[in-house]
């Protein structure tokens, strides 16, 4: 079976953060996506959803730095339904996203810097890291190359506040 969900949203709260007693961190959030329609006579609507998510290891502790309420994130992961019993015996269900990668789609913000544009690199372990997406033209961004038949190092014009680290 197949069971991938990917969601571009905001934050609606502030991630929690906690630790698992193996020493793994857990972060809970929830984000909110919208779709907007128009109906049959004519009028437009907006539909909002939101949904709580889920993230562990090193992905919980990058959303704990550097995430708050309100900022755009595209997640993927799996859909899990989550069921308890509340305090008046009744049965509860809802549905959550377990996320698998993440990427803040936010630019850096002028008032607290710790956010920035990205685009996904996939490392070895198919985790996916994000890296500055750069504001210049392609032809900016590629490696010149001498006329001589052999290739130069590549130059980029990277401005440190654009380094995440």
């Amino acid at each position: 079976m197949f069971n991938k969900v990917i969601l571009v949203g905001n934050l609606t709260r502030d991630p929690e953060l906690r630790y698992l007693p193996s020493g793994s961190a857990v972060c809970n959030t929830a984000i909110a996506t919208n779709r907007r329609y128009k109906t049959q006579s004519g009028e437009q609507k907006e539909e909002v959803c939101f949904i709580d998510i889920t993230l562990f290891g090193r992905t919980a502790e990058i959303a704990n730095q550097y995430l708050t309420k309100g900022k755009k994130v595209l997640i993927e992961g799996r859909l899990k339904l989550e069921q308890w019993t509340d305090q008046n015996g009744n049965k509860r269900s809802k549905h959550t996203v377990t996320v698998d990668t993440m990427q803040m789609l936010d630019g850096k913000s002028q008032d607290d810097g710790s956010s920035y544009q990205s685009a996904p690199h996939q490392n070895s372990s198919n985790q996916r890291y994000d890296t500055p997406r750069y504001e210049n033209t392609p032809e900016q961004n590629m490696p010149k190359h001498d006329n001589t038949g052999g290739n130069s190092i590549p130059e980029y014009d990277v401005n440190d506040d654009e380094i995440p680290f």
